[in-house]
């Protein structure tokens, strides 16, 4: 919609640049009139990481993110100069039209619009502004009020999506919570709720709202795919088995659906079924995002067509160079939870370090792979005596007399994997420094008795090492005891951490 845009003129601006941001921007332009849009973006994003307060970086990296489809980033740039860096930068207000317009947010993109012509008359975009005020009345429809009200909604949908992969999950949970009552048959919201609730631990709470959705709108196909990957994440292996037949069985239509069926069969291990729906949004020409060539590289990997694996991941690192080193064929996979990944588990299980392979057990625990673990030969050969208890616990589930340190171990790793599942590398550092307190509390002749009381004052002091805010009166209320039995148990953590 409108012209297409320009890039920013070079001026004499650039001598206040750093030598190093002036070379990256200066190789940006050249690619970005090349057309060459990828090699824009990186060299952009590149000088604004040397300059992160130099508005014309940002916005000509604004400008490139629409053209490649990411509006959502757009906006959020352009926002950024205007509000932070530089308010007088009025051709934000023209980019931000535009990104609108593409978006179909028709009234956001109308009052831009405006205020680019309020402030620029006869400025360079002045002709193109008034050309897009024409075609959004028109597409309006002179402005249908629903037209607007469905505008807010995918707003604060967008907003609230933001915050979710964000991992504020407590703010995400507010404007999905606002969504419903404003549009109580948005299905989209109650989904991304149930996950919101699901990631705080509140598991009981995200499978009621997938029950409503499913009872309010019968075969939601997001509703069985979070139902799914829920039962994943707590190993439920017969729930597991009926969703994954019941998935099977859909064919739907669109690209959306298909490709939220591929990304949950490949993130629970079913490479073959989650391949089929990615590649075949592949092959009719989808071009998706980082998420898309991330699950399809990792279901091409996993069904033996590397080649092609490999291929798909430099599209990964095009569109999220951060992801570099996380390659399914690399021993950090990132991408799957840490208690379904054998190889990692066994090469903890022979780690030199005891909180390691106690760690090691009590994923071996979790996992729905647990025989294939216990199948390796590596274990065992260089275990304490306690450790080789809390095998044959692992194995069996038996209890014998003189376990009870092996258990109050175990049982407390329980506690903790109730708020932090499902174990990424991430989340690994909580349930480390439990076993490394562990043996340093059976060294002392500690008791255990009192799980909730060990796990809480663990998250606790590990939440203060990633800098987390959470008061002890939180952290008490979470685990359901009092603040002063939490700090009587963090000084006994602490005390066993020096």
């Amino acid at each position: 919609m409108g012209k297409d845009f320009k890039a920013i003129k070079q001026t004499g601006q650039l001598l206040s640049f750093v030598p190093t941001g002036e070379y990256y921007f200066a190789k940006g332009i050249k690619a970005y009139n090349r057309r060459d849009l990828q090699r824009a973006h990186k060299y952009f994003s590149r000088a604004m990481d040397l300059e992160p307060g130099e508005p014309m970086i940002v916005c000509q990296l604004a400008i490139v993110n629409t053209e490649l489809g990411d509006y959502q980033q757009s906006i959020r740039l352009l926002r950024l100069i205007l509000e932070e860096y530089d308010e007088e930068m009025t051709e934000c207000h023209y980019f931000l039209s535009n990104n609108y317009a593409h978006m179909g947010l028709f009234k956001d993109a109308y009052n831009q619009a405006n205020l680019y012509l309020k402030f620029n008359p006869d400025g360079e975009f002045a002709d193109d502004a008034e050309d897009l005020l024409e075609l959004i009345t028109l597409e309006a429809d002179e402005f249908d009020e629903d037209l607007f009200e469905e505008d807010e909604l995918i707003v604060k949908q967008d907003e609230a999506r933001r915050l979710l992969e964000a991992g504020e999950f407590l703010k995400a949970v507010e404007v999905f919570e606002d969504l419903i009552k404003e549009f109580p048959e948005y299905w989209s919201a109650y989904n991304n709720l149930a996950l919101a609730y699901f990631y705080l631990g509140e598991t009981e709470k995200a499978d009621g709202i997938l029950e409503q959705v499913l009872e309010m709108n019968p075969g939601n196909l997001h509703a069985l795919c979070n139902k799914l990957v829920f039962a994943f994440y707590r190993n439920e292996p017969e729930k597991m088995e009926r969703l994954t037949t019941t998935l099977s069985k859909i064919h739907p239509l669109t690209g959306e659906q298909q490709f939220k069926l591929g990304a949950t069969f490949s993130l629970i291990g079913e490479w073959e079924h989650g391949y089929k729906w990615l590649k075949r949004l592949q092959r009719f020409g989808h071009e998706g995002d980082g998420a898309f060539y991330y699950w399809l590289s990792y279901s091409a990997f996993h069904t033996g067509r590397e080649q092609a694996s490999r291929t798909y991941w430099k599209k990964v690192l095009e569109l999220n160079p951060e992801r570099e080193g996380h390659e399914p064929w690399s021993e950090r996979n990132h991408g799957q939870s840490l208690d379904h990944q054998v190889s990692s588990i066994i090469n903890r299980l022979d780690s030199e370090y005891p909180e390691e392979r106690l760690f090691a057990l009590f994923l071996a625990s979790v996992s729905a792979k647990k025989e294939e673990v216990l199948s390796s030969e590596k274990i065992g050969s260089s275990m304490s005596s306690l450790e080789k208890q809390y095998l044959h616990y692992v194995e069996s589930g038996n209890r014998k007399p003189g376990m009870e340190e092996v258990l109050g171990a175990h049982e407390t790793a329980l506690q903790l994997y109730e708020f932090h599942q499902p174990i990424n590398h991430d989340k690994a550092g909580v349930y480390l420094i439990w076993f490394a307190v562990f043996q340093e509390a059976v060294n002392e002749g500690r008791s255990l008795k009192n799980k909730k009381a060990w796990a809480a004052a663990v998250d606790y002091v590990w939440g203060r090492l990633r800098d987390d805010k959470s008061t002890k009166q939180a952290v008490a209320q979470k685990y359901e005891i009092s603040v002063s039995t939490l700090s009587k148990y963090v000084r006994m953590v602490n005390g066993f951490l020096r």
